[in-house]
């Protein structure tokens, strides 16, 4: 007597593609385009018999670029969540804070978007905005410089002219008890390509406008260079796109910046 053998249906998960192995983990997204999976029917005939299944017939490239932009944006967003109220850093953070921001970096870092940044440094000229740094006025230094009460600091702005390869710093302060006089310190420096991400800085010259606020920072002028003062090197872009700009320094601070808009600039 013959044995009729009976096949085991095919599963249609196992025709489906392995979605673990694509870059973007999609369980911790919000899919913009639900159909970025396009299914369709087809028939599948295996030993005579005829199996009809759903399949994964065409997973979209530009859907898995949506999807890290996905992640760039709700990080950039987390990093801007994560500022609030902490005035770029200059005065200090919690250790908690800090390591909110840095892991928060790092995961942009992974995503940057112009990985040869010195090949590309179209996309850093022009005006930036610091918007948080590691680089700390604490203690005696704050004192010192009468950022307590007396002096308050403005935007910290960058200008990169990427041409003449020179990029000047201005951090603006204002003087409460001389009828708000406004002011700044103006750091200009020169730059040189070093790596595909890092450039040489040399410090050039600087300069405080108007004379009154210079007058108040003359007792103690090179303490406030010391802080700002830009020598050595810089991964100058571990991350850029339009609208934001991470850097890291040779003596392991983080800079965050966003493009300047024209009223930042004035």
């Amino acid at each position: 007597m013959a044995t009729k053998l009976v096949k085991s249906p095919i599963q249609a998960s196992n025709l489906l593609p392995n979605l673990s192995k694509f870059k973007t983990p999609l369980t911790t997204l919000s899919t913009p385009n639900v159909n970025f999976i396009k299914l369709n029917h087809n028939h599948i005939t295996s030993s005579g018999f005829s199996l009809r299944v759903s399949a994964a017939s065409e997973v979209h490239n530009s859907a898995l670029l949506e999807g890290d932009n996905d992640i760039i944006a709700l990080t950039k967003a987390s990093v801007y969540h994560a500022l609030e109220g902490i005035n770029r850093g200059v005065f200090g953070a919690t250790s908690e804070k800090k390591k909110e921001i840095e892991d928060l970096v790092i995961k942009l870092e992974a995503h940057n978007p112009t990985p040869n940044p010195t090949q590309n440094l179209d996309k850093v000229n022009g005006y930036w905005k610091l918007i948080y740094s590691t680089i700390t006025i604490l203690g005696s230094k704050r004192t010192k410089l009468g950022l307590r009460d007396f002096i308050t600091l403005g935007d910290f702005l960058q200008f990169i002219d990427v041409a003449q390869g020179k990029a000047v710093n201005i951090i603006k302060f204002n003087a409460r008890g001389l009828s708000l006089l406004n002011g700044q310190l103006t750091i200009q420096a020169s730059f040189n390509v070093a790596s595909p991400t890092r450039v040489n800085i040399k410090f050039d010259n600087s300069k405080i406008t108007p004379d009154q606020l210079m007058n108040l920072f003359e007792k103690n002028y090179e303490l406030l260079l010391c802080i700002f003062n830009p020598d050595g090197w810089l991964d100058i872009t571990r991350y850029v796109d339009e609208e934001i700009r991470i850097g890291r320094d040779d003596k392991g601070n983080i800079f965050i910046l966003e493009r300047a808009k024209d009223d930042d600039q004035s």
